[in-house]
């Protein structure tokens, strides 16, 4: 099982450490330069600051109906985690190769890049696409820059196959996500004087309350799809911070939420809500006391759902590379709702658990990686064969 065409790639692809708030570069560029020894020419798309990059490249001919093998190069840090083995150095024990990005997916994209040759032989009447996205991790944030490419410059794919770790069952769904941030700008005083100033995080606790409100509106049986676990939309407070001294009514505090909905509620109605009730029931008196408090809110990151219809063509493709027609969803997001938003019919699939990802010791079995290639290979063979009657 040591000798799987995929493991060199993934020592190499580990060995770089892309955490997210990290540059991508090195790795990306040693995945182009890998593509151009095989005679594969590629596209880098750079973020504004030229720090990181996406890569585009095609395989085969410039037609429609080809596949689009799409994964994120970006990984979660490993500060404050017990790992037993260096997390950017791929280490195989019982039956398992351990390192950060194993699951969460490094070992998809080395499959994919391990599979190149093996493309390049198989005469494709189909293309294959391989598009590898930056900042996955904190919001999808570079497969924007990477989408708007690829929609003006391929022929319209059949599929996208986000290589997330599935297991390699297929999943037609997962929720969507609106990260925003409230400032509550208040009016300090001395804590003796408490009724003349405005008191920030008491304002910021009245808007986590409506929140939590909101959240349980949301969780009505009413408005439940059983296809998701939790089966409904949520909403919870993740990081506050906001007061000075004990003594002093603070006035800042800032508080981060999210939103993780179901595939057909719009997230942004939550923000609107919260914003309305900020405006009708808060700003009024806190005006009153002093003119220039304020309640302001910023977007962090956000994207869409995912829902493939099961009937789609593209789920009964996925079905036949995988063999199995038992789709699924997941509870984490990717970034299968952009491309299924930009037009690409999209499944999400790939080797490994996320079980194990973001964790220490992060792994992905062997097994699993040989039944990634064992995919590759039905997609090659699927690729190659002629189009229609």
């Amino acid at each position: 099982m040591s000798e799987l065409r995929s493991r060199a790639l993934l020592a190499e692809l580990v060995g770089f450490a892309t955490v997210s708030r990290e540059s991508n570069l090195a790795m990306i560029e040693f995945v182009r330069d890998y593509l151009q020894g095989l005679g594969v020419d590629s596209e880098l798309i750079y973020n504004a600051e030229r720090t990181k990059a996406n890569l585009l490249a095609s395989i085969g001919p410039a037609v429609p109906g080809g596949v689009v093998l799409s994964g994120h190069t970006d990984v979660v840090p490993v500060d404050g985690q017990a790992w037993t083995v260096d997390p950017f150095c791929l280490t195989e024990r019982d039956g398992k190769w351990f390192g950060r990005g194993t699951a969460d997916m490094k070992g998809y994209l080395a499959s994919v890049l391990a599979a190149v040759p093996m493309f390049l032989a198989s005469a494709l009447r189909r293309p294959l696409h391989l598009a590898f996205s930056y900042d996955e991790e904190v919001g999808c944030l570079g497969v924007h820059s990477l989408l708007d490419v690829l929609v003006r410059r391929i022929p319209q794919p059949a599929l996208c196959l986000i290589g997330e770790p599935t297991r390699l069952q297929p999943v037609l769904g997962h929720k969507g996500k609106l990260a925003m941030r409230c400032h509550v700008r208040g009016a300090a005083c001395h804590s003796a004087y408490a009724p003349y100033g405005v008191n920030a995080i008491e304002q910021a606790a009245r808007l986590m309350g409506r929140l939590g409100e909101i959240g349980a509106q949301l969780a009505e049986p009413s408005r439940h799809d059983p296809r998701f676990d939790p089966p409904f939309s949520t909403v919870q407070v993740g990081v506050i911070h906001g007061g000075t001294a004990l003594n002093i009514v603070p006035a800042d505090c800032r508080f981060d939420f999210e939103v993780r909905a179901l595939p057909d509620f719009n997230p942004q109605v939550v923000a609107e809500q919260l914003q309305d009730f900020a405006e009708q029931e808060l700003l009024p008196a806190m005006q009153a006391v002093a003119g220039d408090t304020a309640i302001g809110f910023e977007p962090l990151s956000a994207y869409p759902g995912l829902a493939t219809s099961p009937d789609s063509a593209a789920a009964q493709l996925v079905a036949r590379l995988c063999g199995s027609d038992a789709f699924s969803t997941v509870a984490f997001g990717t970034e299968g709702g952009l491309f299924h938003q930009a037009g690409v019919p999209t499944v999400v699939c790939g080797p490994g658990s996320m079980d194990q990802g973001h964790k220490p010791d992060e792994y992905v079995s062997v097994e699993q990686m040989a039944a990634c290639d064992r995919l590759m290979d039905r997609l090659a063979s699927y690729l190659a064969e002629p189009n229609g009657p």
